[in-house]
């Protein structure tokens, strides 16, 4: 059986600010700091054997945090990147035209050709993040790694898991610093490969996360 951790990374700046990211950087505050050494003090005694993170900075910065406890080197993947958003990165939600909300909400409202301009499609992202689970499985047999990653592209990758399409509705909540595990395992009573075990758990965190678009 093979496990393997998701973590999101700590809040942001832009998280705070209700600001579109994607795959535009911001850095970590205070609070997401914080949430990430948090998240290392649960792992730390988890076995965890690797540590591969996004390489945006705040992924990054995480992932550093986490290896603190851990006593892993980091590596990172840019296939772990979130959502590139196109025309909508860098762009306060509260600023947004009723246009721009409208293709904002494309990927969230199971539209199956929803992408943003100059931006890259539910699917793509999803074949990129299960590419990176799926790898997973050429590690050293033991090995326990840890995924960190964002929001979106999380979500996608567990959707993915449970059988959803990439485009289906957004219904399952990944705050700052959330832990996921999925296992491969052969079940007789599951479906072979991939499961979920549990997703979004904050119960190591000692204040209110934040989602992407809570204050």
């Amino acid at each position: 059986m093979t496990q393997v951790y998701l973590i999101r990374h700590g809040e942001t700046e832009w998280n705070v600010a209700r600001k579109i990211q994607g795959q535009t950087d911001s850095n970590l505050t205070q609070m997401g700091e914080s949430q990430a050494r948090q998240a290392g003090m649960r792992l730390q005694n988890m076995g965890i054997t690797h540590i591969i993170a996004s390489d945006l900075g705040r992924t990054r910065r995480t992932a550093e945090l986490l290896a603190e406890y851990c006593q892993i080197e980091p590596t990172f993947d840019a296939r772990l990147r979130e959502l590139n958003m196109g025309i909508l990165e860098q762009r306060c939600i509260d600023s947004l035209t009723e246009e721009e909300e409208h293709l904002r909400l494309q990927i969230l409202n199971g539209n199956p050709d929803g992408r943003i301009p100059e931006g890259e499609s539910l699917s793509e992202l999803t074949a990129r993040m299960r590419a990176v689970l799926d790898d997973c499985k050429k590690l050293p047999q033991g090995s326990r790694p840890v995924l960190v990653s964002h929001g979106i592209a999380l979500g996608s990758l567990l959707g993915n898991v449970l059988g959803l399409p990439p485009y289906a509705e957004r219904r399952l909540r990944l705050r700052n610093c959330s832990l996921s595990l999925v296992e491969g395992q052969n079940s007789p009573w599951l479906a072979p490969g991939w499961v979920v075990e549990f997703a979004g758990d904050t119960q190591h965190l000692t204040a209110n996360a934040l989602d992407e678009i809570q204050r």
